[in-house]
């Protein structure tokens, strides 16, 4: 689905540079009903390149739109003036968390009927190559047998699992589980209750590069663990091991600040 903003129809807007931007926060803040529409208005790109990112999910996007303008919204009324941190910068994670809160509120195990048939498919097809192959095929072989996209099988096998615990053991190491929660994203509440604190950005450059790295992609690029092993060249557990050290020191540098 190719969309564009002009799609949208709305009028164009000129871009504000920074200082621009907080004196009209602090006018918005204050009540200034005027400032804080022209905020509004200029940042409606900023929305839409958000709400990209959610396109091909079963919702329009003038609905997914409208909810990231609630997010962009409550960063205006919440942006701490006293710190030294782009606007953008705090917005961004506002809006995402409002989209993905939306996302996850709004029947999160409706499942369609395209999506049941091909699981039913799928299922036939991979007892067919298990006995063939002697083995469970993988999502390549899968996708070359039934000529469907690697998404749409990978989709259909996701809406078929059975409910899990979050905190179910998937794999012990001298002591140092891994957790189902720690194999998907991070919850809305827990990425955003980072992302909101306008110091991360500064104090993430404390890190080691390794732990920048990871901590970044977790909760900025919405990695999970296992991608982020494969792309460091290790395994999971010390992924795992690294994040929650990285959290630690972080929330350390944090209280010093």
């Amino acid at each position: 689905m190719n969309f564009r903003f002009s799609s949208m129809n709305l009028p164009r807007f000129p871009r504000l540079s920074d200082q621009e931007i907080k004196e009209l926060i602090k006018k918005a803040q204050e009540g200034d009903i005027t400032s804080r529409e022209k905020l509004i208005n200029c940042n409606l790109k900023l929305v839409f390149k958000v709400v990209e990112r959610f396109l091909n999910r079963g919702y329009e996007v003038e609905d997914l739109f409208q909810i990231g303008t609630i997010g962009l919204i409550k960063a205006i009324d919440k942006f701490d003036l006293s710190q030294n941190v782009k606007f953008s910068t705090y917005a961004v994670p506002m809006i995402v968390g409002e989209i993905r809160r939306f996302l996850r509120d709004d029947q999160p195990i409706r499942v369609s009927r395209s999506t049941k048939e091909l699981g039913v498919k799928i299922l036939k097809e991979k007892e067919a190559l298990m006995v063939k192959l002697g083995r469970e095929p993988t999502i390549s072989e899968l996708e070359e047998a039934l000529n469907y996209p690697r998404e749409a099988i990978i989709e259909a096998l996701e809406a078929g699992q059975n409910l899990a615990s979050l905190f179910e053991t998937v794999h012990q190491d001298d002591g140092d589980p891994i957790y189902l929660l720690d194999q998907i994203k991070r919850t809305v509440d827990e990425e955003q209750s980072l992302l909101e604190n306008l110091s991360i950005k500064e104090v993430l450059n404390k890190l080691e590069p390794r732990e920048r790295y990871i901590l970044i992609n977790r909760f900025f690029k919405d990695k999970t663990q296992m991608e982020i092993a494969k792309t460091l060249g290790i395994s999971q557990v010390q992924v795992s091991r690294l994040e929650r050290q990285a959290l630690l020191k972080l929330k350390q540098y944090l209280n010093e600040s």
